[in-house]
């Protein structure tokens, strides 16, 4: 039997824990939060900083693992990336690692390899961030240099006041594993996701996924839909520049889920994390629209064994929603209870509850719940998730 180490026993990680006992992997699962659902799930829980890559790698030395995931989040790249090296297991190295997961070394690795991408700059106090914003002619964005989920976004309008630099740059800085911000010009135009399997260097494209977000000032990801319902022309362009993204990080052997925007026929890269997307895009998503096994293939590819990327159930739409009640505190919340018999309802799943106070949208984790969705196309996948979510009700109380 295969030993797989999954980093995080988070909600995200869940359908990788799940996939893998099915494939009769045995379960190795290691997160810090002694009360996450996925150590429940494990074969052999650890409670252990996975930010700590000497302790990790101890666990993983001891339990003589034949792979490393971390799925869906950036949180412990370089602790997997650093075990594969020491261990010379399959996927990305420490060195790709960071490179992956560092929005300023990322924007760099482009920029040498001419893979398109936003102007951007990096910054590490708000002193270079005053003086660098300046460089801009136009609207930009402010972001940590590591972070996923959309933790510490800022949009800011072109020449913006110094007390606006100074805020966004602490709220970024807060919300950055490392000691940097990111400033980078708007791309205005839609948003996509293009969800890749790499291995022997050659890069399979699964599904591009058409996303909508809250617009300025935080860009919260709302709601993803598959297939992307945009042009083959257009998808050409956003299809490019993520493989050419992916050569440019020098990825191979492991899962990528890359952000693209269009703007005039011209794609650009937003970033590329070396990992299954989250939000539920390669674990759900993918496997619904288009019938291939996403997240088993990531297995695989973290165990040295070439993934399958057959589809086995022929395409359909799928979409998922993010429920984003109003400020307050929930007093009641109904659920109709014929959404539980609706068929092209995959999933629904509420993170909260009443007495919860729901504070603003600001990043991934002030959503209140989801919904996922299925269609003979994704425009019928969208209209049934968009139906739920008008028949669930929050009413709040003000606070």
């Amino acid at each position: 039997m295969k030993k797989l180490l999954i980093i995080g026993g988070g909600i995200l990680q869940l359908a990788v824990i799940k996939k893998a006992k099915e494939m009769g992997v045995f379960t190795v699962v290691a997160d810090g939060d002694p009360n996450a659902k996925g150590l429940v799930l494990a074969d052999k829980p650890y409670v252990v900083n996975i930010l700590d890559k000497e302790a990790v790698l101890i666990i993983a030395q001891t339990e003589k693992i034949d792979g490393v995931i971390h799925s869906c989040s950036e949180v412990a790249m370089h602790t997997m990336g650093f075990i594969n090296d020491m261990m010379e297991l399959s996927g990305i190295g420490l060195e790709t690692a960071i490179r992956a997961t560092n929005k300023e070394e990322m924007r760099q690795a482009f920029r040498v390899a001419n893979a398109p991408s936003p102007v951007s700059v990096g910054a590490a106090s708000k002193e270079e961030a005053l003086i660098k914003i300046k460089e801009f002619n136009g609207d930009i964005i402010v972001k940590p240099s590591r972070n996923s989920g959309s933790r510490g976004i800022t949009y800011l309008h072109e020449n913006p006041i110094e007390r606006d630099i100074i805020a966004v740059f602490n709220r970024a800085i807060e919300n950055s594993y490392d000691a940097s911000v990111v400033i980078e010009e708007y791309i205005e135009g839609p948003e996509f996701s293009v969800e890749i399997i790499i291995w022997n260097n050659e890069e399979h494209v699964l599904a591009v996924t058409d996303k909508i977000t809250s617009g300025s000032p935080y860009f919260v990801e709302l709601g993803h839909s598959q297939p992307s319902q945009y042009s083959i022309e257009e998808l050409k362009f956003i299809k490019d520049a993520a493989i050419s993204g992916c050569k440019a990080l020098q990825l191979d052997w492991c899962a990528a889920h890359a952000e693209i925007k269009l703007r005039n026929n011209k794609a650009y890269i937003v970033e590329i994390g070396a990992r299954l997307g989250g939000d539920f895009i390669s674990s759900e998503l993918v496997h619904l629209s288009t019938g291939i096994d996403m997240v088993a293939a990531a297995i695989n590819l973290a165990l040295g064994v070439e993934p399958d990327l057959t589809p086995k159930h022929a395409p359909q739409g799928a979409a998922i929603r993010y429920f984003t009640p109003k400020q307050g505190k929930i007093s009641k919340l109904c659920i109709n209870e014929k959404i539980k018999c609706n068929p092209n309802v995959y999933q629904l799943m509420l993170y909260k509850c009443v007495g919860d106070i729901l504070p603003e949208i600001k990043s991934s984790l002030d959503r209140s719940g989801h919904i996922i969705t299925t269609g003979e196309n994704a425009q019928e996948a969208i209209l049934n998730a968009e139906l739920v979510l008008n028949k669930i009700e929050f009413e709040m109380e003000i606070v």
